[in-house]
């Protein structure tokens, strides 16, 4: 198989004729942004993941933006997260003139590891900021145990988690359910639902909720539904600043869709991700569940085996018309974070630098089937085959 006649992409959206009439749908009625369909959208995925309040945005880094901003962080603030993350995470602590302030991940995952949290704590801190890295829930239960100590506010960045699940005093909860202060999901084309951009804010604080509404809109105290529902004429006032982070009814609509597949969605995923794990054992060090937590799948992330590089494995991979990605990203290694008024790092990041570096992202998506995932399989023990061998001459 060659890269000429077929691609496994790394990801790929599910959209068809059901997403196509519902944005027909929405140009045909005239309304095409911020309307019913974004109303009907928060419903329902309020109801999804059981949250007093849902509150979508143009995309999840808006969304962080809105969480910190209304957790109260501002100049001078300290917001405690991770720096093995993209890098929107740092980035909304910075919009609020905060300084990020960096651990390191869990020693066997990807996650913020809790036992590093307090030592980063000072008189500075208003949040913590935690990540579910690739839709795999992190220790949520601990980290909000630290928050509720310090009286620190819990914000999740859910970005890749739509639709995982974490096990709270023995039911089992959708992440975005109020466990923390505010979760904040992503509505991306990679993600396991899309709305092509999009974002999303669910909070059981019914103010947090109102100024997420203000702030999304200018600061506009009336908003267009109202206004143009009045049988009265009706003068809006901009009582505070605020910005543009509205979705569009299109999104919203094809959002409404996408929700419709999520269990089918998150069924294949776990199966296409139960499948790799039996596969490339004894090949590869493979993620895992704990047992309090269900993982949607976003990714499915690997570490290659000492000897193998990644870029060349990558690029092996590649030519068999393969694709995938490195390990998640530090934000601390960017040029944009290198001066030290930028980030702090409170811990070591050896372990957030090693699984950038010795990590690559596979194919996964719904609509993979049995013979494309063999396919990445069977190379990728070809790739580790090879290097095994040239280690052992080298030896």
């Amino acid at each position: 198989m060659t890269q000429a006649n077929h691609q496994i992409p790394v990801a790929k959206p599910i959209l068809d004729e059901r997403e196509v009439e519902a944005v027909r749908r929405v140009v045909h009625s005239g309304w095409v942004t911020q309307g019913p369909e974004v109303a009907a959208f928060e419903r329902e995925f309020a109801e999804l993941v059981e949250a007093p309040h849902a509150c979508a945005v143009s995309n999840c880094t808006t969304a962080l933006h809105l969480a910190l901003k209304v957790a109260g962080v501002g100049p001078g603030d300290e917001v405690v997260t991770v720096s093995h993350s993209f890098i929107a995470t740092a980035n909304a602590i910075r919009y609020c003139g905060a300084l990020p302030v960096f651990v390191d991940i869990e020693p066997d995952g990807y996650n913020i590891d809790p036992d590093l949290i307090e030592t980063a704590l000072t008189a500075r801190t208003k949040a913590i900021l935690c990540v579910h890295q690739l839709g795999m829930p992190c220790d949520l239960k601990r980290i909000v145990e630290i928050g509720k100590r310090y009286a620190i506010p819990v914000i999740e960045d859910a970005a890749c988690a739509t639709g995982s699940e974490i096990l709270w005093n023995g039911r089992w909860e959708k992440i975005g359910r109020p466990h923390g202060d505010i979760a904040c999901f992503s509505f991306h084309p990679r993600k396991v639902v899309t709305t092509g951009d999009g974002g999303m804010l669910t909070t059981a604080n019914p103010e947090y909720d109102r100024k997420f509404r203000l702030w999304r809109q200018h600061g506009m105290d009336v908003t267009d539904t109202v206004r143009h529902g009045s049988k009265q004429v009706m003068f809006e006032t901009y009582p505070e600043l605020g910005y543009n982070y509205r979705m569009t009814d299109m999104q919203a609509a094809v959002g409404r869709e996408q929700l419709k597949r999520l269990p089918e969605i998150i069924a294949r995923r776990r199966q296409l991700a139960g499948m790799y794990t039996r596969h490339l054992q004894g090949f590869m060090d493979m993620p895992a569940e704990p047992d309090w937590a269900r993982s949607n799948w976003q990714s499915y992330c690997v570490r290659l085996p000492d000897g193998l590089d990644q870029r060349a494995a990558m690029q092996a991979l590649l030519d068999r018309g393969i694709s995938t990605r490195r390990g998640v990203m530090n934000i601390h290694l960017e040029s944009a974070y290198a001066s030290p008024d930028c980030c702090r790092a409170a811990s070591t990041l050896e372990r957030s630098c090693a699984a950038q570096n010795q990590a690559i992202i596979l194919p996964l998506f719904a609509q993979m089937t049995d013979a494309e995932l063999m396919t990445v399989v069977e190379a990728l023990r070809d790739v580790a085959g090879l290097a095994e061998v040239r280690h052992a001459r080298a030896g």
